[in-house]
């Protein structure tokens, strides 16, 4: 395994703690694979999930094939992408927090979708999503090591880490929703302060990343 000798023990311990404090914090993914598997079912949120995945691959080829020099030779567009990765989540966080706001958990009712749909809003929804774009053009390659040979095979294992463990945990984060809502709606109180959390975290994400002053980070070999 000439190719994962290249990447460190300590680079793929620290995207993945990277890619589990992500998949935690709530986001649009999460948002949007709760809302669809509480409405219509485990099977259309896995479905959506296989969008979720395919938006991580488009990203994981941009980082490969070295899309990501794009924002660092035009600091104005990587701007643009957090600001309105910002914005979404801002609003995001309003719809969750404001007088008469519902929980993920809590979702209002969603008309059935296709499953062609399904995988279109996911793919959608991950593809926009400001968290996983920073990720992949900011975040990844502080994790990769130029001296080591092979940027775009480090890209690659780090990347497909990454995805591992995002579809791992929103993959129990689908099967588990109904419960999760079944239990909110039986304690009230829970519930409240589930919606607080999580538009608090939204909030706080949105000020964070719209803050942010770094520019994008690119390894060059």
């Amino acid at each position: 395994m000439r190719g994962a000798s290249m990447v460190t023990v300590g680079a793929v311990v620290g995207i993945g703690l990277v890619a589990l404090g992500l998949v935690l914090t709530p986001g649009p993914n999460m948002v949007y694979l709760v809302s669809r598997s509480v409405t219509q079912g485990r099977r259309a949120g896995l479905v959506s999930l296989l969008g979720v995945a395919a938006g991580f691959l488009v990203y994981l080829a941009a980082a490969v094939a070295g899309i990501a020099t794009v924002f660092v030779l035009v600091p104005p567009l990587y701007t643009a992408v957090k600001l309105a990765g910002a914005a979404y989540l801002g609003w995001l966080a309003w719809r969750t927090l404001r007088p008469g706001g519902r929980s993920a958990f809590a979702p209002a009712p969603l008309p059935p979708d296709r499953p062609r749909r399904l995988f279109t809003m996911g793919l959608v929804t991950n593809l926009l999503n400001p968290k996983i774009a920073i990720l992949y053009v900011s975040l990844l390659p502080q994790f990769v090591d130029p001296a080591r040979g092979h940027v775009a095979a480090q890209s690659l294992l780090l990347g497909l880490t990454q995805i591992t463990i995002a579809l791992t945990v929103n993959a129990l984060i689908v099967l588990t929703a109904g419960s999760v809502s079944t239990f909110l709606i039986r304690r009230p109180g829970w519930a409240r302060a589930q919606r607080y959390v999580m538009g608090t975290v939204l909030a706080a994400l949105a000020v964070r990343i719209a803050a942010d002053r770094s520019r994008a980070a690119v390894a060059t070999p």
